[in-house]
């Protein structure tokens, strides 16, 4: 028989502390609302005040369930007046020693059976429940800020917490709306060990001059659909909190990947925070704005990029599904368009799936009827490569093996005319290998359109040591023109996105090897919790094991970081030939579905 939590105490109603009251009240619980004076406890009244104004404002709530809701919480100094709670949980600062003291305070208050529960986001739950007499009942439950919205809650065990206590908190959590996800303690648990070091290694590719601040923000926004880039969330969360999460979890794990970037230190020391403090990555209006405003980083739009050769024509080697997107992105773009395929049915199958589209468009009204017969009156299909001898750009989409790559770019620098730029779109291929194959390495440049090109508005440019300057220019001043947005980064694994992307999954995958929390609990948490269009093991089966494999081997040969070695059971799923949903079953089984 689990227990029938009817009274629920809170220390601390600062922002998070009062968003767990509110929570707790909103569903019927009497809530004893504990802060440590008068003052700070008539702020935390306000925090209600608002927070449940905001909800009547928006009809979310009426004033009628407004009143009774704050009339079940007491507001009080007393600490003692939490002695009938069947749950206490402290949510006040983040500092070991005040926690510690805390909950030994307790032991002397609260009834033997109740819980006792931790709101950290980074410090040892383990740690703490050695401050009292009944470590047992000690459990963490994290919620997200802000508490009443957030839906995810991490409900943290220690190596001595009572199962009975984590069954009875995870359906607690269930009662008030909220997901629980239950994991073991360790510095920044799923949602911030998974992100930070995602957030640290973004900072580092800043800190190496790699890309521009912006560039590395829009890289995932555009292509993975987070609703932030990196630095802007750093700048929302505030980079001396990112420093200590960072550095706590560095000290218990001794992951270099979770080392704090030096240039986060540098910045929190000249006063850099972030939002709050009105600079940080970014330049804000003022301390606490969100609106960005021009700095000495910032390109002027007089840096826009210009078009240094008159792109007309343009030939696409390829007829799989990347090169019949980026076909039909041109040809709708207003460009005259050549492909090239190996067979009459294969050239014929991209006009097909181009005319489909198009259809399909057509229907949803994003194309005008009259516009379908000049997007496939641009477009001539040939198994001729030498058809592409006065094309001002190709692009090379076919398979991702280096050697067919660069014998197609010894042709293609023998029949393209002197001064057409030649395109790769890999994604994970050294590009200077095919400028090398050329006597023009200086034309070649990395063009990586992401699947569906159509859909997917992202062009990372891949500029390598040979790559003309006026070239680059000209390629990013296209992708503009295509209705794209180009980002600019040089040639090493992985590139921008990849390169972030990649050694985040790899992390997620070593955290269910190690039975730290499970497959759908992780999911959940990078969805819920940072509101990430997919989880981690949703992707994996959607992209692939194996070409998540493929990449992770590149990025682990190029950069020789033991943190991004592959995890043993992506390699093991591979060998199975779980693969993901392409197979029916990978990280899950959708053979049922």
């Amino acid at each position: 028989m689990g227990r029938d939590f009817k009274t629920i105490g809170v220390i601390g109603l600062g922002t998070m502390g009062a968003g767990i009251a509110e929570v707790f009240a909103r569903h019927g619980y009497a809530v004893v609302g504990v802060e440590l004076n008068d003052e700070t406890l008539a702020r935390g009244r306000e925090h209600l005040d608002h927070s449940t104004g905001r909800a009547v404002a928006r009809g979310k709530l009426t004033a009628e369930d407004q009143a009774a809701l704050l009339e079940r919480i007491t507001f009080t100094t007393e600490i003692g007046e939490v002695k009938a709670a069947d749950l206490v949980i402290e949510a006040v600062v983040e500092s070991p020693e005040v926690k510690k003291a805390l909950f030994q305070q307790l032991d002397g208050i609260v009834r033997e059976d109740a819980v006792i529960a931790t709101n950290t986001s980074s410090l040892s739950v383990t740690e703490l429940s050695t401050a009292s007499s009944q470590p047992g009942r000690v459990i963490g439950v994290h919620f997200f800020n802000p508490a009443p919205v957030q839906n995810l809650v991490e409900v943290v065990r220690t190596v001595v917490t009572e199962p009975d206590v984590l069954d009875d908190v995870a359906g607690l959590v269930r009662a008030v709306g909220k997901n629980p996800v239950v994991c073991g303690d360790k510095a920044g648990f799923i949602a911030n060990t998974l992100l930070f070091g995602y957030l640290n290694h973004a900072v580092a590719m800043y800190e190496g001059r790699y890309a521009s601040r912006e560039d590395i923000d829009a890289a995932m926004r555009f292509g993975c659909g987070y609703p932030m880039g990196p630095l802007a969330l750093l700048d929302l969360i505030g980079l001396d909190t990112a420093y200590e999460i960072l550095d706590t979890m560095y000290k218990q794990g001794r992951d270099r990947l979770h080392a704090p970037a030096p240039i986060l230190k540098q910045m929190v020391t000249a006063g850099m925070l972030g939002r709050k403090s009105g600079r940080g990555f970014y330049t804000y209006e003022g301390p606490d704005s969100p609106v960005v405003v021009a700095d000495e980083k910032t390109p002027s739009a007089d840096d826009k990029p210009q078009l240094h050769h008159d792109v007309r024509t343009v030939g696409v080697v390829g007829t799989g599904t990347m090169a019949t997107g980026i076909v039909e992105v041109f040809a709708k773009a207003g460009y005259d368009v050549i492909y090239v395929g190996r067979s009459d049915a294969k050239v014929a199958a991209v006009r097909e799936t181009i005319e489909r589209s198009l259809d399909k468009a057509i229907q949803r009204g994003k194309l005008e009827e009259s516009r379908k017969a000049d997007v496939l009156g641009r477009l001539t299909g040939t198994t001729v490569l030498d058809d592409l001898h006065d094309v001002d750009l190709a692009v090379e989409a076919i398979a991702e093996d280096l050697k067919v790559k660069t014998t197609l770019f010894e042709n293609l620098d023998e029949i393209c005319k002197a001064g057409a730029i030649l395109a790769t779109t890999t994604s994970s291929l050294p590009v200077i290998e095919c400028a090398r194959a050329t006597s023009r390495p200086g034309d070649v440049i990395g063009m990586h359109f992401f699947n569906p090109a159509p859909v997917m508005r992202l062009v990372e440019v891949v500029s390598t040591v040979s790559t003309k300057e006026e070239v680059a220019e000209t390629t990013r001043a296209l992708c503009a023109a295509i209705g794209k947005v180009p980002v600019s980064c040089g040639d090493r694994a992985g590139f921008i996105v990849n390169a972030l992307l990649f050694p985040y999954l790899n992390d997620a995958i070593k955290m269910l090897e190690a039975h730290y929390a499970s497959a759908d609990d992780i999911d959940t948490a990078m969805k819920q919790g940072c509101a990430l269009p997919m989880g981690p093991f949703e992707l994996l089966d959607v992209v692939g094991n194996d070409v998540s494999l493929a990449i992770e081997r590149e990025l682990y040969l190029e950069f020789r970081e033991p943190g991004f070695a592959p995890a043993p059971l992506l390699e093991h799923l591979v060998t199975a030939g779980y693969l993901g949903r392409k197979t029916g079953r990978g990280f899950r089984d959708y053979s049922a579905r």
